[in-house]
């Protein structure tokens, strides 16, 4: 166990008034005078083909609007992961408690987020050279109201991938599925159920059940997360005994306890700003699995209080932690680079992994 501490600054035209010129059979009649009713039409043609000429600018102008409230109206695209990779349903059907969670079919996704998820999904990333059978599962934060997908996930399986490790990101349900910040009365509150805990603890398990298929190693399965997803990681490492769902197949019949967890700059651990101690709802014990953190100091988002009582609580239960504190480097900073430190911090994950013997040396 270890803890640092550092500090940096066709057209159609309309039927022609005249006599009928379809016989009794139905096909059109070759009888004088109904070709006296072409020129007619020949005429109503090319009005139009001259209405078009002379307006052609406002003719223009409202195909463009016609075409731009068709794409106001049409529903908005839905995430979806690089080519090579599928979202792979977490639940066999409805998930549970599905009734608290967004209607289907409202997920909406706008560059780097997603919201609305009613429907669960793990993407999987797998090395393409080197593989140490390690693998780890990764929460994008967002304060339980949406998934940062491509900063804190898509962009660290890039990472874990070039170390050899398998990374499966869990496109988790929101929102409102774990403790969180409510403008009405201005207080954090707890979900109606706990959506976002199901989730991870259905993703471990289906993660060990397929460890073969991915060719990782089911006893080194790890968690990583940011701000709300560093939450969920501290909350899934202290909630494995039990489902908190009505377990449903053979997943649910293996360990959801993760090997080793990552929290990088979590939220809602500290939530009574009168007393400085852990959410009551994150339980340590001894077999919370091994810890390291990464907080910045001036983090305007989840105070530095909610990694500092975590990591007391870790350490007083006896297991390993090791934390990194920096003086600046705000919040949702990712794996992008930034002129602060703080933002070297997969080079001390890594460290850390080989330490507690997940990665070689």
């Amino acid at each position: 166990m270890s803890f640092g501490t550092s500090f940096s600054v066709a057209k159609k035209f309309p039927k022609s008034s005249g006599s009928n010129c379809h016989g009794r059979d139905g096909h059109i009649s070759r009888r004088e005078g109904c070709g006296s009713e072409r020129p007619a039409l020949s005429v109503e043609a090319g009005s139009l083909k001259q209405l078009w000429s002379r307006n052609n600018g406002l003719m223009r102008l409202i195909l463009f609007f016609c075409v731009a409230f068709a794409l106001l109206a049409a529903p908005p695209p839905a995430w979806q992961p690089s080519p090579g990779h599928t979202q792979i349903p977490i639940w066999p059907g409805t998930p549970p408690d599905a009734q608290f969670g967004p209607a289907p079919n409202t997920e909406k996704w706008t560059p780097g987020s997603i919201e609305n998820v009613s429907r669960p999904t793990m993407i999987v990333y797998s090395p393409s050279a080197l593989n140490t059978g390690a693998a780890i599962v990764v929460f994008p934060g967002g304060g339980y109201q949406g998934l940062a997908i491509d900063i804190e996930g898509t962009e660290v399986c890039d990472w874990l991938n070039s170390k050899g490790v398998t990374c499966a990101i869990l496109k988790y349900r929101v929102p409102n599925t774990g403790p969180h910040w409510d403008d009405r009365c201005r207080c954090q509150l707890p979900p109606k159920a706990p959506m976002a805990l199901e989730d991870a603890q259905r993703t471990l398990g289906l993660l060990r059940l397929r460890a073969a298929d991915y060719h990782i190693d089911p006893h080194k399965i790890g968690v990583l997360g940011f701000s709300a997803g560093g939450h969920l990681t501290a909350d899934i490492s202290t909630h494995f005994d039990k489902r908190v769902y009505p377990p449903i197949d053979a997943a649910d019949k293996l360990s959801c306890r993760p090997d080793f967890a990552v929290a990088l700059y979590p939220g809602h651990l500290w939530i009574d700003t009168t007393r400085f101690e852990l959410n009551p709802n994150v339980p340590v014990t001894r077999r919370t699995p091994p810890t390291f953190i990464v907080q910045a100091e001036n983090d305007p988002v989840d105070s530095i209080n909610n990694s500092l009582v975590y990591y007391i609580a870790l350490k007083n239960a006896g297991v390993p932690v090791e934390m990194h504190l920096y003086a600046e480097g705000g919040h949702a900073f990712g794996l992008r680079g930034t002129r602060f430190q703080i933002t070297g911090w997969p080079r001390l994950v890594e460290t850390w992994l080989q330490t507690i013997g997940v990665l070689g040396d």
